[in-house]
């Protein structure tokens, strides 16, 4: 009898702490499972940021690919279009005035 009461002081817990091993490892991989499934989910769906910058790079490879079209011009044309006005447009600097000292 005593054979006996020895053999279960010291399997109960063995078994236990096996059990409870395998219980939390069982767990962290269904968790992680999970995880994988949300990050998959995730990529899946469109992103609306990425789909405008995709878009923006497809309009510029078609202005640096087009044959007919001349960059200098346009950057020209706008630099034309966007002239700022010099009349009135701020402090006026007394440049050839100096400041005595």
């Amino acid at each position: 009898m005593e054979d006996l009461l020895e053999f279960l002081l010291f399997a109960v817990p063995i078994a236990g702490g096996l059990g409870l091993g395998w219980y939390l490892v069982r767990k962290k991989i269904t968790d992680l499972r999970l995880e994988l499934a949300r990050q998959a989910g995730r990529a899946e769906r469109p992103d609306p940021e990425k789909a405008e910058l995709e878009e923006r790079v497809r309009v510029l490879e078609r202005i640096v690919t087009d044959r007919g079209y001349s960059v200098a011009e346009e950057i020209e044309a706008l630099r034309d279009t966007g002239k700022v006005e010099t009349a009135d447009s701020g402090v006026p600097l007394n440049i050839a005035r100096k400041e005595k000292a």
